[in-house]
C-alpha cells in the first residue's frame, strides 16, 4: 500500500523543490535562448572565423555528458588561484550559479544548431524578395530570416526544452533541492522508494504537460499566422 501521509506530509518540500526547478529552467532557458541567437546567425555565416569557433563550441558542448559540465563548472573552475581571487568568486562558489552556467551553456548548444538548421531551410525565394524591395542585411535577418526560423524550430525548441527541465534533476548533485534531491531525501528517511520518487515523478510529468501544452498554444497561432498567405493566394 502507499504511504499517502508520507507524501502529504512532504508535500511542502516537494513545492519548495520545484520552485527550484522552475526558476532554474526559466533562467537557463531565457539565457540560453539569448545567446543562441547571434551564435546560431555565427553559424551559418561564410566567414569561417565565425562559424567555426561556434560549431567548436556547440560540438563540444553536445558531445559532453551535462552533468561533466556541471563538475567542470563547480569543482573545476575553484581550482584556479585566478578564479578563486576574481571578483566573480562569490558568484562563482555558489551552486545556484554553476548550475545556472552549466544548463545555459549546455541549452544554448544545442538551441544554436536547431536554429542554425533553421536558418539554412530558409527558402531562397524569401531572401531574393527581401533583396529586392532593398533590405539591408541586418533587416533580412531581424525581420526575415530568424523570425522564420525561430517559428520553423518552435516544436525542436519544445523538446529541448522539457529535455532541459529534466536535466535539471542533477542540480542535485551541487547540493541544489531540487526535486529529485527532495524524492532523495524522503527516501533516505523513510526507505519507501515509490513515495518519494512516484511523487517526484508525477511533478515532473505535471511540469511536462505545461511546457508542451503551453508550445501547442504558440505553434497553433504561429501556424495560423503562416497560413494566412498561402490561403490568400
Amino acid at each position: 500500500m502507499i504511504d499517502l501521509q508520507i507524501i502529504q506530509d512532504n508535500l511542502p518540500a516537494f513545492l519548495d523543490g520545484a520552485r527550484v526547478t522552475i526558476l532554474l529552467l526559466l533562467a537557463s532557458a531565457a539565457a540560453g535562448l539569448s545567446l543562441s541567437l547571434p551564435l546560431a546567425v555565427a553559424r551559418v555565416s561564410a566567414n569561417p572565423f565565425l562559424s567555426r569557433p561556434v560549431f567548436l563550441f556547440t560540438y563540444v558542448l553536445r558531445g559532453t555528458p551535462l552533468l561533466v559540465q556541471l563538475f567542470m563548472v563547480y569543482f573545476g573552475l575553484a581550482q584556479f588561484d585566478l578564479v578563486r581571487e576574481s571578483s566573480l568568486w562569490p558568484l562563482l562558489r555558489e551552486p545556484w550559479f554553476c548550475a545556472w552556467i552549466a544548463f545555459t551553456l549546455n541549452t544554448a548548444a544545442y538551441t544554436t544548431e536547431m536554429l542554425a538548421g533553421a536558418l539554412r531551410a530558409t527558402p531562397a525565394g524569401e531572401v531574393e524578395a527581401a533583396r529586392s524591395l532593398g533590405m539591408t542585411g541586418f533587416d533580412i535577418y531581424t525581420r526575415i530570416l530568424i523570425p522564420g526560423a525561430v517559428r520553423r524550430a518552435l516544436p525542436q525548441y519544445g523538446n529541448e526544452l522539457v529535455m532541459l527541465m529534466h536535466a535539471t534533476s542533477i542540480a542535485s548533485a551541487v547540493t541544489l533541492v531540487e526535486i529529485t534531491r527532495v524524492a532523495r531525501d524522503v527516501h533516505a528517511n523513510t526507505l519507501l522508494a515509490v513515495e518519494a520518487f512516484g511523487t517526484a515523478a508525477l511533478f515532473y510529468l505535471a511540469l511536462t504537460l505545461c511546457i508542451t501544452g503551453l508550445f501547442r498554444l504558440l505553434e497553433r497561432r504561429l501556424l495560423r499566422h503562416l497560413a494566412r498567405p498561402a490561403g490568400a493566394s
